[in-house]
């Protein structure tokens, strides 16, 4: 279930809901759907949370269009994905590979 693959293939069979967090953290990023997109179709799994409520979910590492490091957390269940939200991650609490988390062994 946590694998990129099957999260690749709900959200090009269009399987994909949208949380308001997602849509009012996009807008005021100002990230656009192709970016998005993008991120979640070419990224990778850099972390998994299966105890999230109210379903498991997964943090995916990409790049938008321009090539812009971009995070998405998609949330899952048998048959959708649920985007949770969507950000620019930042040096501040990322390393330069952008997934790896500063502090963390």
């Amino acid at each position: 279930m946590y694998d990129i693959e099957s999260i690749q293939a709900l959200y090009k069979g269009k399987a994909v809901k949208f949380t308001e967090h997602f849509k009012i953290r996009k807008k005021e990023r100002n990230i656009h759907f192709r970016d998005i997109e993008s991120a979640v179709l070419n990224g990778r799994i850099i972390e998994i949370c299966p105890d999230d409520y109210p379903l498991p979910s997964v943090l995916i590492f990409g790049h938008t269009i321009n090539g812009k490091p971009l995070h998405v957390v998609v949330g899952m269940d048998d048959a959708l994905i649920w985007l949770i939200t969507v950000y620019y991650p930042s040096l501040d609490i990322w390393e330069s590979d952008f997934m790896t988390r500063k502090g963390v062994d």
